[in-house]
């Protein structure tokens, strides 16, 4: 089964997960969410801020990069099947969109 995982940082954390499921969504969703050098104790977490300033599509693509080579790293339990973009075209912005499955 595929789960959609965005960019977004708009769910409670909970420290207490009750499911595998959830555990590992939510484990996805911080890593998309995060910059390196951002999370205390833990500077290589995240993703790298390489894409900021770039062109879109230059930018998409460096993320996409990121995007699979964090989750491998750092939550191998999810495997992304595909990546997409939501854009914000009046303010440039790029948000991703992830559908993962969990090998857990």
């Amino acid at each position: 089964m595929a789960y959609t995982v965005t960019g977004k940082l708009g769910t409670e954390i909970k420290l207490v997960p009750e499911t595998v499921i959830e555990e590992v969504l939510q484990n996805v969703e911080m890593i998309v969410s995060t910059i390196k050098n951002t999370a205390p104790l833990y500077r290589d977490f995240g993703l790298s801020a390489r894409f900021l300033d770039k062109p879109t599509p230059v930018a998409e693509a460096i993320l996409i990069a990121e995007l699979f080579e964090a989750i491998e790293e750092y939550e191998p339990r999810a495997e992304v099947i595909n990546a997409t973009f939501e854009r914000d075209e009046r303010t440039g912005k790029i948000t991703p969109r992830l559908e993962v499955k969990i090998n857990a």
